[in-house]
């Protein structure tokens, strides 16, 4: 996080060697490897067999994290994925875009540093069984 604020917000003085762009898609990268981390750290704790796929882990945060967290999850890490990708027919992200995001991933880092589990969200269904003999 303090490598992405350094990178978006350089200390007053100090000349920047790179350019908007390439700080703002560096910065970016950090905040969704800091985001990355934190559901990582989340699902260890929670239930580890999570932590393998990636695309489970996004999809069930709703029934252990409650429906905002899932949801400013998802939006959160898609906007910086979109903005960590280099593609040559468009323009760089602005700093300011993803300077925007830093408030968000701090919120979402101590919402799931501090969420012990499910918190308040609704429980998880019970698991499929066939017909009992």
């Amino acid at each position: 996080m303090a490598a992405a604020r350094a990178l978006l917000q350089p200390a007053p003085g100090t000349v920047p060697t790179l350019a908007p762009g390439l700080r703002a898609r560096a910065a970016a990268v950090l905040l969704r490897m800091a985001l990355d981390s934190a559901l990582d750290a989340y699902w260890r704790r929670v239930t580890p067999s999570m932590t393998r796929i990636g695309k489970h882990r996004m999809l069930c945060l709703e029934w252990y994290a409650g429906q905002d967290t899932a949801r400013r999850c998802r939006t959160t890490w898609s906007a910086l994925s979109s903005a960590c990708h280099y593609r040559a027919c468009e323009l760089p992200p602005a700093p300011a875009e993803v300077c925007a995001r830093l408030p968000e991933v701090t919120g979402l880092l101590a919402a799931l540093g501090g969420a012990g589990g499910r918190t308040g969200a609704t429980p998880p269904p019970a698991p499929l069984t066939g017909p009992t003999p």
